[in-house]
């Protein structure tokens, strides 16, 4: 998937000091800290083919990464086929606004018409009002779903 200016493509083991950037953004943007580690993790599990965990990023013309996107199928109850969770998405503060979310998000799409999944879902905190324009012109608004979600190694049983 392509634009005049970017273009998406797979990420490759040589894209590392460039994805590493645009993780911690995204990272920063959700106000978290992750150890080393797991994102030594996350990165060999993108590099794993075998994997389910896939990655995607937007490069320049100049072969610079502006954005990226983390996604991957699973299992459903309501569908025979998988779905596709579409798990993270960056875009560099300074490109918001030129495509470069939608050419992501659309590359993401075709991958699961590709596998015959049944669907691409995602969520993002009700404050990203930027992000949530986008989201809500590519799909229509929101499920009106309300996600909640529990650490299982920080709260005590019940």
């Amino acid at each position: 998937m392509a634009s005049p200016d970017y273009q998406v493509r797979p990420v490759t083991e040589s894209d590392r000091s460039q994805w590493n950037p645009l993780w911690q953004g995204y990272l920063e943007f959700y106000q978290s800290n992750l150890a080393d580690e797991i994102t030594d993790m996350l990165w060999q599990r993108i590099m794993d083919p075998a994997h389910e965990i896939q990655c995607r990023v937007a490069a320049s013309d100049d072969g610079k990464l502006v954005g990226m996107v983390h996604f991957f199928p699973h299992a459903h109850t309501w569908y025979a086929q998988p779905v596709c969770y579409l798990n993270d998405l960056f875009v560099l503060p300074g490109i918001r606004g030129a495509g470069v979310g939608k050419l992501l998000i659309d590359t993401v799409v075709d991958a699961a018409r590709q596998q015959g999944w049944a669907e691409v879902y995602w969520q993002t905190q009700s404050h990203n009002s930027v992000a949530r324009s986008l989201y809500d012109r590519i799909t229509g608004g929101t499920d009106g779903f309300v996600i909640y979600a529990i650490d299982v190694n920080t709260q005590a049983a019940s």
